[in-house]
């Protein structure tokens, strides 16, 4: 409930007593606290149970997590598990009108190929593709996205702000020869989403993947990474490391289809992660997504280059290598090195759906014995910190603006299958 206070002026700044608008003095708004109980109330960080009341006010800023005990009347009762807003770490929302139209389980070189060669579709398709995939993410509790730009198709549903987006600007050019002209193109992108970035938009240039961005766009690009989050898909098939290793496997067969010469590549003898590394040093955090086929050794050597210094994320999207590679990301390796560990959907090109609850329930499914309080921290606390966006979402802290959602249909604080979001504030 807004109540609003005005007063009125002459144009000698008398007070005019009962005049019509001359010039507001003061605008105060008195807010209505909102008061939540639920099962349990995750944080953010910890689960907590039905003894803390979560109060917010009508616009959703948290003000408060407090004993039952003090809360006093007026206090909203509801079944399930209160958690902050979710956060999407890995997203191509401008592939949403690719729903359906590639096979599945055919492997990276295959996807990728067909995502290539299908992209293209009439203008109103694809932006009511966007705008529905947006729309399926709010309904699933998605309060902040990290999404890959090859265009600016997005650009207009993301100017509505309904959704805050960390929009990572996709370059790629394999040929040393088209560096120049592909990093300009590319600018033309970022200067266009410059135009939207604020605290509810944040904007970087990042490379697509080891294999397809030239030692020559590398160094174009690099300078884009500093204070920012970069991103880049990482080790998502067994042949990127033996592509780098040897300079062999079906990466070949991808360049011939596409008429790439490849003959100026050199091996580097080592795995795909340990060879591009250094190249991402000056960023302040790096989200490396999907990590299908990373190894121990390849985290080692992240860790000991880096002491944490830039920060480093592993964004699982688990859906979506199931849909591509049809298998899974090395979970219980990753906690087993007490890394970052954030979530993404991919597209809808790879996903069935833009969900992140969906994520968690297939990672549930593949490793029963999983921590579900982890996994809640992977979609909120962490994932906000990937995007650095923590500063007003992520997790329930006096001044933050996280969403609040419900997680019902749960067997006691655990999810299950048929756990699902409704969103409160």
């Amino acid at each position: 409930m807004f109540n609003a206070k005005f007063q009125y002026f002459a144009k000698d700044d008398s007070p005019i007593p009962g005049s019509q608008v001359c010039k507001i003095n003061s605008f105060t708004i008195d807010m209505k606290h909102l008061k939540f109980k639920a099962d349990y109330l995750f944080t953010g960080e910890q689960m907590l149970n039905k003894d803390f009341v979560l109060i917010t006010n009508e616009m959703g800023v948290v003000e408060n997590i407090i004993p039952s005990s003090e809360a006093g009347s007026g206090v909203q009762v509801l079944e399930g598990i209160l958690s902050p807003g979710f956060i999407n770490c890995h997203c191509h929302l401008e592939l949403s009108h690719l729903k359906n139209l590639i096979p599945e389980k055919t492997g990276l070189v295959d996807f990728v190929y067909k995502v290539v060669t299908h992209r293209q579709a009439d203008e109103e398709i694809i932006l009511d593709a966007i705008a529905r995939a947006e729309d399926e993410m709010i309904e699933n509790g998605i309060v902040a996205v990290g999404d890959i730009c090859n265009n600016t198709d997005s650009f207009l549903q993301k100017q509505k702000q309904r959704i805050a987006y960390y929009n990572f600007i996709e370059v790629s050019g394999w040929l040393p020869g088209i560096a120049e002209a592909r990093f300009e193109k590319s600018k033309s992108y970022f200067d266009m989403f410059s135009q939207i970035s604020s605290s509810k938009n944040q904007l970087s240039m990042v490379p697509h993947a080891p294999y397809s961005v030239s030692d020559e766009l590398w160094q174009l690009i690099q300078p884009f990474f500093s204070q920012k989050t970069a991103t880049i898909h990482n080790q998502e098939t067994a042949f990127e490391d033996e592509f780098f290793f040897s300079g062999t496997g079906d990466f070949l067969r991808m360049f011939a289809a596409m008429n790439i010469d490849n003959r100026f590549f050199k091996p580097t003898g080592k795995s795909s992660l340990q060879s591009y590394l250094y190249k991402l040093g000056n960023a302040k955090n790096v989200l490396f997504v999907h990590n299908t086929f990373t190894k121990r050794q390849d985290i080692q050597f992240v860790k000991k280059q880096w002491n944490n210094n830039p920060a480093a994320f592993y964004c699982i999207c688990a859906n979506a290598n199931i849909y591509i590679e049809n298998s899974l990301a090395p979970i219980e390796l990753l906690i087993s090195e007490n890394l970052n560990i954030v979530l993404g959907t991919d597209s809808l090109a790879s996903n069935h759906s833009l969900s992140i609850l969906d994520e968690m329930k297939t990672i549930i499914r593949h490793f029963p014995k999983i921590s579900h309080v982890q996994l809640l921290q992977w979609a909120t606390i962490n994932g906000a910190k990937a995007l650095q966006v923590s500063s007003t979402l992520g997790s329930f802290e006096a001044g933050k603006t996280p969403g609040v959602i419900l997680i019902k249909n749960n067997d006691d604080q655990r999810l299950t299958q048929q756990s699902s979001i409704t969103t409160i504030v």
